[in-house]
C-alpha cells in the first residue's frame, strides 16, 4: 500500500507525541520537508503525493535522530536569527531568539569597530556586520566552530574578521567602540538537568562555566575593558538569576548600566560603558 506524505507526517507526528517531544506536527514537517528537499509549503500542496523510497529512508533516519534526543536544527543543519538561515552543527549552539536582543541593543548603540567574543556559529557578529555596516572582528577558543562561522559569513555576504584565541587574548588594547558576548554561563551543577538536546548534543565548551556558571563572566569583563576605546560599550547575554552577580563585578570603570528583560520578562541583556579616563 502506497504511502502518501499525509500519512508520512500522520506517523512522524505520533512517534513524536508519543515521546513527548514539544511541536510534533511541526518538528514531523520540517523533517519531512528536509527529507525531500522542499519548503514545508510544498508539503501541503502536495499531501496525497507517495512518498518515494528514497524520501522514506532519509525520513526514517531523520526520525530516528530526533527520537535519539537530537536536536532538529542539527539534523537539519540550519537555524534561522535575526531573519537568515545559520548553517549549525554539534560544534557550535544553536542561536536562541533571545539572544537576539543582544542585536536589538547593539543597533540602539551605533559603533564604527565592534568584537563578537566567543562567536561560535558567528550569528552575533554576522547580523551585526550586515545590519549596522560594523568594521566587526570574532573570537572563538574553538578552531571547529570558528570553521563554521566561516562558511556562514561567505554564504551571506558578511565580511566579519575571525581570530582563533581564548576570549580577546590576540587583540590589541583600546581598539573597540562595542564589545558583544553570549558567553558561556550554564553551572556544571545544572548538567544533569538540562534537557538532552542540549546536555548530549550542544558543545559542552559553548555552554558551562564553572560551578556557579560566572566564570567566563570573571574574565570576559576585564577583558573588555582591556579592548574598548574609552567610551565604549560591553552587551553581554545573561544567564539565570546572573544579573546580581555580573552586575557587581562592575567596577568603577563601569557606567550607563542598562538591563533588557526578554519576552518572559527575565533580564536577558546587561550593557555598560566604560569611562572616560
Amino acid at each position: 500500500m502506497a504511502v502518501t506524505l499525509e500519512t508520512a507526517l500522520l506517523q512522524g507526528q505520533k512517534l513524536f507525541n508519543d515521546a513527548g517531544i514539544l511541536a510534533p506536527r511541526l518538528t514531523a514537517e520540517v523533517l519531512l520537508a528536509h527529507s525531500i528537499g522542499c519548503p514545508r509549503s510544498w508539503l501541503f500542496a502536495h499531501s496525497d503525493e507517495e512518498l518515494k523510497e528514497l524520501w522514506w529512508i532519509h525520513y526514517g533516519r531523520y526520525l530516528h535522530q530526533r527520537l535519539s534526543g537530537m536536536p532538529t536544527q542539527y539534523i537539519t543543519g540550519k537555524q534561522e536569527f535575526f531573519g537568515r538561515d545559520f548553517h549549525v552543527n554539534p560544534d557550535v549552539l544553536i542561536p536562541r531568539p533571545e539572544t537576539e536582543h543582544l542585536i536589538e541593543t547593539a543597533l540602539k548603540n551605533p559603533s564604527e569597530t565592534v568584537l563578537d567574543i566567543g562567536t561560535g556559529s558567528g550569528a552575533i557578529a554576522i547580523t551585526l556586520a550586515l545590519e549596522a555596516k560594523a568594521r566587526v572582528f570574532a573570537t572563538d577558543i574553538s578552531q571547529a566552530a570558528l570553521r563554521i562561522a566561516k562558511t556562514n559569513s561567505q554564504r551571506l555576504q558578511a565580511s566579519v574578521d575571525f581570530v582563533q584565541c581564548d576570549l580577546g587574548s590576540a587583540l590589541r588594547d583600546h581598539s573597540f567602540d562595542l564589545v558583544i558576548s553570549n558567553p558561556p554561563y550554564v553551572p556544571e551543577t545544572d548538567r544533569a538537568t538540562l534537557q538532552r538536546e542540549v546536555r548530549d548534543h550542544e558543545p559542552a565548551l559553548a555552554l558551562f562555566a564553572g560551578a556557579d556558571g560566572l566564570a567566563i563572566y570573571s574574565r570576559l569583563i576585564p577583558e573588555a575593558a582591556r579592548l574598548l576605546k574609552p567610551g565604549g560599550r560591553l552587551i553581554l547575554e545573561l544567564g539565570h538569576d546572573s544579573l546580581d552577580p555580573v552586575r557587581q563585578m562592575l567596577n568603577r570603570k563601569w557606567r550607563d548600566i542598562e538591563v533588557t528583560n526578554d519576552l518572559a520578562q527575565v533580564p536577558r541583556v546587561l550593557s555598560a560603558e566604560i569611562a572616560q579616563p
